[in-house]
């Protein structure tokens, strides 16, 4: 009766929880401090450090920019004011924090503690600053380095804040890092994202300049990630081995009321989860992180959190940050944060929609439209070299948002379909057609929505609408990359986005100076890279539903790939002709890029297995043993009605369900299990067995023991149900 009781406790214990209550920070006044005051407390900003000299200040700013390296007198200096600023905050010690190939964070933490003629002080040297050592040989590697190779180096980040991470009993100062490996390789998430954004940032300034802005010396890649998460009550969370190993239910019976009545979309936030969002938001905006929205999303339990947008390699080291967060504060308030992409089945998944743009130092926001976009040429043109670049690099875009996590979401419940395509909207994609068809484009001039009640305004009206079927959407001024998966860290995506926009605005460029060379007109010019490049690309835009099935058979029509697994879509990097783009634009070497396919494919593998190893615990522990229970009290109240001459139909019938179901459940377990021992040792192959065969059994093992929970009654049931997890809030 223990394994019921643990069931029941965690009911009352989630039933019973109490808000918590945050302190806000307060002013001298004793009042509330307002955001602006507190915004960034956290976060070391060499530009506005009042230690720091203005000359230094402006050799960082060249330094991150492609001039040249800092000179050791400056680093001292730069040194030694984030030593007094941390320690001045309650700093013992500092780290290397860095992105390895695990998708999450490290840090290997030293004391600011040094001996000078025997007596100690708090120093950060120089050296210690820019470069650290931690193992490269115990981070996934791909095979790069053995055991015995064990030499790695952190590189200081110059772009990318220093912040401090505060626990109850300490505080750390941690300096945001690239990991390489002792032959220079690049072991992390951070490397490749900040060569492609030095890329594009050169291709896309070149192109500018082109186009008539001379004035414009640098483009910045601006990202904004929006994080989707669940919330379930950690009593709960404990009491499912499944969540607790694997971060998602293996199976479970769907609630009769979850999401189909859409209440809880923009619904009134549960007080207790509002109390931890304020605190979430409170705690990040000290990290000088910018959380602007909050919100239930579609699914019971389901929330999302987005940022205002910022430089993609700040705001990549930020989306790190603020998964963190949500795990620690969620833990704070009792709750346990779920960032699997599908954690429960038959509702919706999470996604981070990443929203991508480019920027000038002179303030072009190269995706704006602006008021009339038909005449907008320069806009045309890149909206177009994006359509090819995505066109071009489908298969590599998918492999860098696969995971077994988001194998589970795309083409689910509000998640785009696997087949990458883009939408671009009803204004841009009828310009677009004007285009190819030598026609000229007439707008429809009808800019506002007229509500038809005087006590309302009128709104203005976007030149798109939105497609949430859309793996990669035009929204109004940005592409929004909404297939990447919710855990996922975005660095390698938008690397890769990157890379695959840097090859053909290069050519673009080189187009434009063959125009402009031969005496044509910019306008000229920029006119017809958009009709080269709207031509190429019209079968990857695709503007109507994508999860239709006729979609499907569209895209096929048009030669477009639907990589539906991991397994799939992994192959594509391993193809070095499909990813030479990449090592051309020197975003990847050739090393790195098989590097990352053997590290994510064993990934794929490991956590695949581990889910069916999980599965197979589940059935044997919980599973079969609650129906043992519940058939002995059947087959006594049959064997006790029999005896005094009572129909009982009705249990036998219970009895008979039961029986074939738990026949069912045993027979199809072991032939899962053959066919796990049975797999191939080629990690390809395995894995293509593992998204082919044994993943889709053991969706029936799921199926099967869905249907043992709603047979079972309640009482005897021993895990925690979707109906508690999702509810109890």
């Amino acid at each position: 009766m223990a394994t019921v009781e643990t069931r029941d406790n965690a009911r009352h214990i989630a039933i019973h929880r109490e808000v918590q209550f945050i302190d806000r920070p307060i002013n001298d006044d004793g009042n509330y401090k307002k955001i602006s005051e507190y915004y960034g407390e956290l976060v070391f900003d060499i530009q506005e450090s009042d230690s720091v000299p203005p000359a230094i200040k402006k050799a960082v700013l060249e330094s991150s920019r492609g001039g040249k390296s800092l000179t050791p007198e400056s680093i001292e200096v730069i040194a030694n004011a984030v030593t007094n600023w941390a320690i001045a905050n309650g700093a013992t010690h500092f780290c290397h924090w860095f992105q390895p190939l695990t998708g999450g964070t490290a840090e290997k933490q030293d004391s600011f503690l040094d001996l000078k003629n025997g007596k100690p002080i708090e120093r950060l040297s120089p050296s210690q600053l820019i470069q650290g050592e931690p193992d490269a040989s115990s981070f996934p590697n791909g095979g790069s380095r053995s055991t015995f190779e064990a030499r790695g180096y952190t590189s200081w980040d110059l772009s990318s804040p220093m912040f401090l991470e505060e626990t109850p009993n300490g505080t750390t100062l941690c300096i945001p890092t690239a990991f390489v490996s002792y032959t220079g390789d690049a072991l992390d998430m951070k490397t490749p994202l900040l060569r492609s954004i030095t890329r594009l940032n050169e291709v896309a300034t070149r192109f500018l300049k082109l186009a008539g802005h001379n004035e414009v010396n640098d483009v910045t890649i601006t990202c904004g990630c929006e994080q989707e998460y669940f919330l379930i009550d950690k009593s709960y969370y404990y009491a499912r081995p499944d969540l607790v190993q694997t971060g998602r239910t293996l199976f479970g019976k769907a609630a009769s009321k979850h999401q189909q009545l859409d209440d809880h979309y923009f619904g009134i936030i549960p007080t207790r989860v509002m109390s931890f969002m304020q605190e979430l938001d409170q705690e990040l905006h000290r990290l000088g992180i910018p959380s602007k929205t909050r919100h239930n999303e579609v699914a019971p339990g389901q929330f999302e959190l987005a940022p205002i947008f910022k430089e993609a390699n700040v705001a990549s080291d930020n989306n790190q940050l603020i998964m963190a967060m949500i795990k620690e504060i969620a833990a704070k308030h009792e709750f346990v944060a779920l960032l699997h992409e599908k954690p429960f089945a038959g509702i919706n998944g999470s996604g981070k929609h990443v929203n991508w743009s480019m920027a000038s130092d002179t303030g072009i926001n190269m995706l704006e439209p602006g008021n009339e976009p038909h005449q907008n040429n320069r806009f045309l043109a890149t909206i177009a070299i994006i359509c090819e670049a995505v066109s071009r690099h489908a298969g590599p875009l998918r492999a860098a948002i696969a995971s077994a996590g988001n194998d589970h979401r795309l083409g689910a419940n509000e998640a785009p379909p696997s087949i990458i395509s883009v939408f671009l909207g009803d204004t841009i994609n009828a310009i677009f057609d004007s285009i190819r068809d030598g026609k000229t484009f007439k707008p429809s001039g009808d800019s506002t929505i007229d509500l038809g009640a005087n006590q309302l305004f009128n709104l203005l009206k976007d030149n798109t609408d939105r497609n949430r079927t859309s793996p990669f959407a035009f929204t109004g001024n940005k592409f929004e990359f909404r297939a990447v998966g919710s855990a996922a860290s975005v660095s390698f995506p938008v690397a890769v986005l990157n890379g695959a926009v840097t090859e053909v605005m290069k050519e673009s460029c080189e187009l434009l100076e063959k125009d402009l060379a031969a005496g044509k007109s910019i306008d000229d010019a920029l006119f017809n890279i958009t009709k080269k490049w709207a031509t190429t690309s019209e079968s990857c835009i695709f503007n109507g539903d994508g999860y239709s099935d006729d979609w499907v058979e569209e895209a096929a029509k048009r030669g477009l790939l639907n990589l539906k697994t991991t397994a799939d879509a992994l192959k594509v990097m391993a193809d070095k002709k499909q990813m030479s783009f990449l090592t051309e634009a020197g975003v990847m070497s050739p090393n790195e890029l098989d590097m990352r396919y053997n590290v994510l494919l064993e990934r794929y593998i490991t956590l695949r297995e581990i889910e069916f190893s999980a599965l197979i615990d589940l059935i044997n522990q919980n599973v079969i043993p609650s129906a043992i229970d519940y058939k002995l009290k059947l087959g006594t109240v049959i064997a006790n009605q029999k005896a005094i001459g009572l129909e009982c139909t009705v249990e036998v019938k219970l009895y008979e369900n039961l029986n074939f179901t738990m026949e069912c459940l045993a027979t199809q377990l072991n032939v899962f299990k053959m066919s796990i021992e049975s797999l191939t040792h080629d990690e390809q192959d395995r894995a293509e067995e593992i998204a082919s065969t044994l993943f889709p059994k053991s969706e029936e093992l799921g199926a099967l023991c869905a249907d043992l929970e709603a047979l079972v009654p309640d009482n005897i049931w021993t895990l925690p149900k979707y109906y508690e997890m999702l509810h109890h809030k």
